[in-house]
């Protein structure tokens, strides 16, 4: 003979058969879910606006750099050589014009620039991440005439 009582057997089965707050567990582990994934998704689209910006930024003040020649030499015998105090103040000023800032380097005829943009997050917030910092780099070097072929 059994243990258990018809009330508690039927007390069991009602026990068993309820699916009340299982549901809820549910829409709260799925709700997570989609908004980490939307968190990812707009977000990282921000930061890779960002990126896409500074590099152009960075890619400007390099080439607002690289039109820093020494017209002496050019004129004199037609090379093409930086003033690089000049070609640096150059690159650093049109980074203060845009509102970011960098670094500046000149070697030989190359500037190259690195400007250091903070994207901040609208969704990922909610998991601790305020922002995201993105690093673009931009080389440029002095060029005589066009080199193409114009339509």
């Amino acid at each position: 003979m059994s243990s258990t009582t018809p009330s508690r057997r039927l007390a069991l089965r009602r026990l068993r058969e309820d699916q009340s707050g299982r549901v809820t567990a549910f829409v709260v582990i799925i709700v997570t879910a989609v908004l980490l994934f939307a968190g990812l998704v707009l977000d990282g689209g921000l930061a890779l606006a960002a990126k896409v910006r500074a590099l152009g930024e960075a890619q400007e003040a390099a080439r607002a750099g690289a039109q820093e020649i020494d017209l002496t030499a050019y004129r004199a015998n037609g090379a093409l050589r930086l003033e690089p105090q000049q070609a640096s103040a150059a690159a650093r000023n049109y980074l203060a014009a845009a509102g970011h800032s960098g670094t500046v380097s000149v070697a030989g005829n190359t500037v190259t620039v690195t400007v250091t943009v903070s994207q901040s997050t609208q969704l990922l917030p909610l998991i601790g991440i305020g922002s995201i910092t993105v690093t673009a780099t931009g080389q440029a070097q002095p060029q005589r005439g066009i080199s193409g072929v114009l339509p």
